[in-house]
């Protein structure tokens, strides 16, 4: 083989290998970092590990939560309508969080089958809708506000 060419061979296996070396190195610290979602009635048949960060969502049953008095803990239940999964989450809820309202849990699945969140997202109503967009649907005009322009302290 002539040198050139075995030298060109050498350069292009050594980037295939770094390539695929890097590949490997980002696929290895993407997998701990990848959360999962599960409904409720696959955690429930068992297909959610244990141990590791998932993602449960479903509807928050009505009557099921429950605030501890001394601290930001609450309980509450997630259905899918098929199974309950219990949720358990320490911390400030959004603002949308309520009774029949859907919610996405993230966070670690114990050996109980309790889900124990680290972060709460509260789903919004579909037909939300910008207020812009809505006034201008309604034939008004949002009102835009007027603004100053200050130059060297003068308005």
């Amino acid at each position: 083989m002539h040198p050139k060419r075995q030298q060109r061979l050498i350069i292009a296996l050594v980037i295939v290998l770094l390539s695929s070396a890097t590949v490997g190195l980002v696929a290895y610290a993407l997998r701990g970092n990848i959360n999962l979602f599960y409904p409720p009635s696959e955690v429930v048949a068992g297909k959610a590990p244990l141990g590791r960060n998932i993602r449960v969502g479903g509807m928050v049953v009505d009557g099921s939560i429950k605030r501890s008095t001394t601290d930001l803990t609450t309980t509450f239940i997630v259905t899918d309508y098929a199974a309950e999964v219990t949720i358990t989450y320490t911390g400030i809820l959004p603002d949308l969080f309520a009774e029949g309202e859907g919610v996405v849990a993230a966070g670690v699945l114990d050996t109980a089958g309790i889900l124990v969140a680290s972060e709460v997202l509260a789903k919004h109503d579909e037909n939300y809708m910008p207020p812009e967009v809505a006034a201008a649907l309604e034939g008004k005009q949002p009102r835009t506000g007027t603004a100053k322009i200050y130059r060297n302290g003068e308005v």
